[in-house]
This record gives structure tokens, C-alpha cells and sequence, in this order.
């Protein structure tokens, strides 16, 4: 290699254009004939020899004998040959921040450390920051010194982006990576601290809305929707989020066509003080006028979508009840995709809505195991609660065990006319029953029930051959829509031929009845959640006239009263309390069926005590029932991620007179455990009764889904 070439080549490492120059000269001489001849094969070129000027450069070659001052000397190679060359330094790349203690080999673990933003107005900064950074998803990663800093210096990036976001615009962040933390023992940690100094917090010296004064009267309420105002700090969230609420606002005013603009920030970095324009365009406010369906597939007509809807005709526009019918028509279990799109008509105050239906699958078959409860509050496939004398998914102490098959066709009878194939066969019970369910009927949430029910039960107080049918209307809450009032309404016609023992003497008796009932039911639901309630109360009543055709006609009602509350106390622990009160006025429990009588002890009464052990027994020690009922429950329920414990206490009574006397309670406690899924608690209660008495189990356990009550 020539010495030109040497020096081009260690001199102009980063300056091509000189390389390219060495290179065209290299052509020129070899092209045009040079005045040094090339050296013969074999002959040894003296390094020290004079060179020819280069041609068209006019650069002088250098005094390779002169060091340069800017440079350094590379030293004569061990063996004593070769001649000093100039070299630039070594090229570093510097790892910012980086103490110089620090030892950079090998693979090291870190601790990450975040200082100077104590004090300054920006909730949830720590937490988005520790989502975004780098260094914290890779924290439990070993890693060198160098791919640390990369980690750091991008997190120091995120966190001044995330200040600014704040309104921290002058906001900057050092990075410092040094010392040592962790165990005495071992490979100690780097410690990573990055090191904010946020700045003034800017605010907004005006904000406006161009074009919104257009809507005249909602203007005002409109502004207070955006929510940002002159003053406020510059937060990207609260902006971003006020738009999201204008254009709510002007969609709940009727305005179906607005459009608002992007919002436009300018900053002042003398002042710290912003400006910010939002255009707005709201259009006229609208009225609704039509549906007209599109598509091929016509689930519902228009007549059945409009009793649907709580959106008519002459309404102004609202974008929420807009939402509301999507959700509605995708709870029917009918429709898979809805699309409810606003359009223009003629009149120019006047929209209409185009919607499009795709017919989801309308029938189910399930199966499942469970036990007999004598009644159940459950959350059916479409997800209405329901109660009804069946098998429920789960497991109780003396309760037996099930096995249920469902089919169901969801619009048999259209519109939203379901029927339901029901069997169940287990130890204490055999059940067929059918179902006709029509929902949204009359009016929207509300459903006409008739269920045929052939069933023989055979638990601890009784056995019953029973055919029912009952026939209701009722408004009943559900997982998507829970509502704060529930009622039902109907007529229920009973023949059961049931057998029982004599108080006295335990001699068994089988009596058939035929019973006629109005059953009537009002509910309210103040709590926050249908399986999982944290805070509020419930209150419910129950009351069913009642005729019996067992001989001489008598007439009877059965009262049932049911309240429970709820109190969180911080985060994870909810203080719950339940009671429960029960009447039978006008007949003695021994003259109606055993089935219409009261029955306390199991996991939905008092836990510890095995199903219907609690109350007055025969001399077998056989239960029979009572004409009042008394009941309360208390629960600590203690959450930790998604499990949790409940240590409970319970405790009742039955009593032979009407009305409940609240003496010789039967107490029961124990301790649940749950897991807490996407739709409800799984619930294992496992309890002991406090008061034992001959007969009564010493452990019982219950499995359900959702809390005890």
C-alpha cells in the first residue's frame, strides 16, 4: 500500500469524498504514465521514497515525518520494523451517564430508580411510564452495561415525552448508571436512576371553540362537556378526553352530522402559556324519523325493532340510546353483528336508521352436573336471572347430585318466542319440564313465562310426584343491563301428591293437593354488581295468595322478606350482612303442602348445617317443616388478586307459628374460598355448625357459582 494511500485511509476514515480522490488519483497515474515508474517484479518499494504531486489537486502531500498535532503517534511494531504512522485517536462511542466505576462486563442485573417528580401535578405518570419502559419489562433480564444504556436513554426519551404530555414542556431527563445495590452475597445490581427535572407547568392562556356558538342554547353546556378552560394545565389526556366528550355531548343534543376538528396547541416557551383551538362544525340538531332494514337477512321487522328501541319517532338524536339498541338487539341471543347507521332524508331535520342484522345460531343443547336446592336464583343463556324448583350447577352437603340436559330454540315462535327442553336425573330428584319464553314483550326488558314442570322429589322432609304449571310476566335484570327494580306477576296451578311423617309419632302419610297461587314478587337493586356486589343493598319481597283444594278449601299467603347490604373497606375486603324473614298467614304449616312450607339450613340458608336441618323435627328426627322463618348471614369477603377468603357466620331458625320469634337460633361458621373469574366468583364454602345437635352433620360443603348472597 502506498503511503498516500496509508494516510487517506487513517487520516479520512470518515471523509469519503477524500477516499474517492486517493482513488481517481490511483487511475490517473496508472492511466496517463506516471514519472516514477512502477517497480519491477520482485523489487522492494522504499516506503521513505519521494511521491509525484497529484494531479488536478493542488494539495500537498504531507510531511508524514511531522506529526500532527491533533493526532497521535502509533508506536514501531515489536519486531522493529515499519515506520511511524500518523492514526487518528481511537473512534469511542460513549455510554452517557455511565460512571466511570462502573464495571462494563459481562451480563448484570438492575434496579430501576426515578427522581425529581415529587411534588408535580401528573397522576398516573409512574404508572404509564413503568408500562412503556424498556428497562422495566426487561428488568428480571441479565444484560451488559451497553444494552442497559440503550434501555435507558429510550426510557429517558418515553418519560420526557410523557412530561410533555403533563404540559411539562421544558421538561429534560439525565440518565446516571453506577453503584451497586441489592444482596451482600452474590453478583450485587446495577443501580439505573433516571433523573427528571420537569420544569414549569404550562397552561392554557385561552381556549376556544370556534363554530360551536352555532348551536345557540346548548352552547353553554356544550363548553362545560369539553371540559378544558382557560387556565387549565396543558394535559394531552384531558384534552384528548374532552374532545371524546364533545362529540358525546353533541350526539346526546341531536347534532347526528357534527364533526370536530383536531385540536391545535400552540405553545409559548417565554410565557409557559399555551393557546388551543377546537373547530367545530355541529350541523343541524336532528329528529328521528324511521328504521329501514338492509341486508338479506331480516332477524326482526320494524315494528318489533322500534319496541325494542328506546329511540321514536320525533325524538332528537342521542347517540346513546343509539348504542342502547345495538347492545339490546346483540342480548336477544339472536343477532350476531347489529349496525345501526343514522342517514340523511329529504327533510333536512330529519334522520333515519339504516340497520343491518346477522342472525346468530338460535339453538343450544347444555349439560351439567348439580345438586337439588328446592329453588334457585340462577343466570340463564341469554343472561336473566331466573328462579325456579330445579338442579343448579354446584355441590351442597345432603343436597344431592344431578345431571341436566338443556335444549333450547331461542325463536321458535318469532319474534324473541324461545322454547326449552329441560330433564334432570339425579338421586333426589327426576324433572322434565318445557319452557316458553317470549322476552320484550309488550314493552322492552319485560318477558311472559309459561313452564309445564313434571317432577318427583324426594329430600330429607318430604317426597312429592308434582305436576305445576305457571304462567308470569316479569321484569328481570341482567349481567349487560342490571336493573334497580324487578317484578313479577301470574298465576301458578299445582297438583302434587306428597308424602310426609306425623310430628307426633313419625307415622307416614301421603295426602295429594291442588293448589292455586298468584305468586308476587318486588325487588330493588341498589348494589354495584349482579355475582360479585362490593357496595350498596338489595331488598326484595315476596308474596303468594294461596288456595288449597285438599279437602275443605282454605285460603293462605306465604311472605318471604330478603335484605342484604354490602361495605367495602379499602380495596380488598367487603363487609356483607344478610337476613331473611318468612310468614305463612291463615293455615298451620301442617295443613298445607310440605312443598309450600319453610325449610332453613344449606348454603343458601345457614351454612354449616346440611340441606333443610335446621327447625322443628318428628320423633324419627325427620324435618317438617315450619310457618315462619328467620335467618342472617355475616361475611368478611377478603380479596387478593383473584382469590380471595370469607370467613362467615350464620344462623336461624324455623318456628311453628306465623310469625318468627328469633329464639333458640342455630348458628353455623365457617370459612370460603373463591376465585374470581371474568364472570363471577367461583364459591367453595366449607362450614361447621356452632349449636350441634343430634343428627346434624359436623362438616358441610357447598360449590356454586357467584357470592353466597
Amino acid at each position: 500500500m502506498s503511503p498516500a494511500a496509508s494516510w487517506c485511509r487513517a487520516r479520512c476514515a470518515c471523509a469519503a469524498i477524500v477516499i474517492v480522490a486517493c482513488s481517481h488519483a490511483a487511475r490517473a497515474q496508472t492511466q496517463a504514465g506516471s514519472a516514477t515508474p512502477a517497480p519491477a517484479s520482485g523489487t522492494t518499494l522504499d516506503p521513505n521514497s519521494p511521491m509525484a504531486p497529484l494531479p488536478d489537486l493542488g494539495v500537498e502531500w504531507p510531511d508524514l515525518a511531522k506529526p500532527d498535532a491533533a493526532l497521535g503517534t502509533l508506536p514501531i511494531d515489536q519486531t522493529g520494523q515499519g515506520s511511524p504512522m500518523v492514526v487518528p485517536p481511537p473512534v469511542t462511542t460513549a455510554i452517557t451517564g455511565v460512571a466511570a466505576t462502573t464495571d462494563a462486563s459481562g451480563d448484570r442485573r438492575y434496579i430501576v430508580t426515578l427522581e425529581g417528580l415529587d411534588g408535580i401535578a401528573a397522576p398516573g405518570l409512574r404508572e404509564r411510564f413503568d408500562a412503556a419502559s424498556s428497562l422495566h419489562q426487561d428488568i428480571g433480564k441479565p444484560a451488559n452495561v451497553a444494552q442497559i444504556d440503550r434501555r435507558a436513554r429510550a426510557d429517558a426519551d418515553a418519560l420526557r415525552d410523557l412530561l410533555r404530555a403533563y404540559g411539562y414542556y421544558d421538561a429534560e431527563v439525565d440518565t446516571r448508571i453506577g453503584g451497586q445495590t441489592g444482596p451482600t452475597t452474590g453478583t450485587p445490581r446495577l443501580q439505573v436512576t433516571l433523573v427528571a427535572t420537569p420544569g414549569p407547568a404550562y397552561s392554557f392562556a385561552s381556549v376556544a371553540l370556534p363554530g360551536l356558538a352555532a348551536t345557540g342554547a346548548d352552547a353553554a353546556a356544550l363548553t362545560r362537556a369539553f371540559g378544558v378552560k382557560d387556565g387549565d394545565p396543558v394535559d394531552a389526556d384531558k384534552v384528548t378526553g374532552g374532545v371524546a366528550a364533545l362529540k358525546a355531548a353533541l350526539g346526546g343534543k341531536g347534532y347526528a352530522f357534527a364533526t370536530v376538528a383536531d385540536p391545535e396547541i400552540e405553545i409559548d416557551h417565554a410565557t409557559h402559556r399555551a393557546t388551543l383551538a377546537l373547530a367545530v362544525d355541529p350541523g343541524r340538531p336532528m329528529r328521528f324519523g324511521a328504521f329501514h332494514l338492509v341486508g338479506t337477512k331480516h332477524v326482526f321487522g320494524a315494528k318489533h325493532l322500534q319496541l325494542i328501541s328506546r329511540l321514536h319517532p320525533g325524538d332528537r338524536y342521542n347517540v346513546a340510546l343509539i348504542d342502547d339498541l345495538r347492545r339490546a338487539l346483540i342480548q336477544t341471543g339472536l343477532v350476531s353483528v347489529a349496525q345501526v347507521t343514522p342517514v340523511r332524508t329529504a327533510d333536512p331535520q330529519v334522520f333515519d336508521l339504516d340497520v343491518r342484522l346477522e342472525p346468530a345460531p338460535s339453538r343450544t343443547i347444555s349439560a351439567s352436573l348439580g345438586y337439588v336446592t328446592g329453588s334457585r336464583t340462577t343466570v340463564d343463556e341469554l343472561g336473566y336471572l331466573a328462579t325456579s324448583t330445579v338442579s343448579t350447577l354446584g355441590y351442597g352437603s345432603g343436597q344431592g347430585v344431578t345431571a341436566e340436559v338443556d335444549w333450547t330454540h331461542r325463536n321458535l315462535f318469532p319474534p324473541e318466542g324461545s322454547l326449552t327442553l329441560r330433564g334432570v336425573l339425579g338421586n333426589q330428584q327426576q324433572l322434565a319440564s318445557a319452557i316458553f319464553r317470549r322476552n320484550n314483550f309488550g314493552v322492552r326488558d319485560q318477558a311472559l313465562v309459561a313452564q309445564l314442570t313434571l317432577d318427583h322429589l324426594n329430600v330429607p322432609a318430604f317426597a312429592a310426584r308434582t305436576v305445576d304449571l305457571t304462567t308470569d310476566i316479569e321484569r328481570q335484570t341482567n349481567i349487560i343491563w342490571q336493573k334497580a327494580w324487578v317484578y313479577s306477576y301470574g298465576v301458578e296451578l299445582v297438583a302434587t301428591n306428597e308424602t310426609d311423617e306425623v310430628q307426633a309419632t313419625g307415622a307416614p302419610r301421603r295426602r295429594t293437593y291442588y293448589v292455586a297461587a298468584i305468586p308476587l314478587s318486588l325487588s330493588y337493586d341498589g348494589s354495584d354488581d349482579l355475582l360479585n356486589p362490593t357496595k350498596g343493598f338489595r331488598l326484595s319481597a315476596h308474596v303468594s295468595p294461596e288456595i288449597s283444594f285438599r279437602g275443605k278449601p282454605f285460603e293462605y299467603v306465604r311472605i318471604q322478606l330478603d335484605g342484604s347490604a354490602y361495605q367495602p373497606l379499602g380495596s380488598h375486603l367487603v363487609f356483607a350482612e344478610r337476613v331473611r324473614l318468612g310468614s305463612i298467614e291463615g293455615a298451620n304449616a301442617a295443613d298445607i303442602a310440605p312443598s309450600r312450607r319453610f325449610y332453613s339450613g344449606g348454603g343458601g340458608s345457614v351454612r354449616g348445617f346440611g340441606y333443610q336441618e335446621i327447625g322443628p323435627r318428628d320423633v324419627d328426627g325427620v324435618p317438617v317443616g315450619g310457618s315462619s322463618l328467620a335467618e342472617f348471614g355475616l361475611e368478611a369477603r377478603i380479596r387478593f388478586g383473584n382469590f380471595g377468603v370469607v370467613p362467615f357466620l350464620d344462623g336461624g331458625n324455623l318456628y311453628s307459628q306465623s310469625l318468627p320469634k328469633f329464639t333458640n337460633l342455630r348458628y353455623g361458621t365457617g370459612l370460603g374460598f373463591r376465585y374470581y373469574t371474568s364472570f363471577g366468583p367461583v364459591r367453595i364454602d366449607i362450614g361447621t355448625p356452632i349449636n350441634r345437635q343430634p343428627g346434624d352433620s359436623r362438616v358441610a360443603v357447598y360449590v356454586s357459582l357467584g357470592q353466597a348472597f
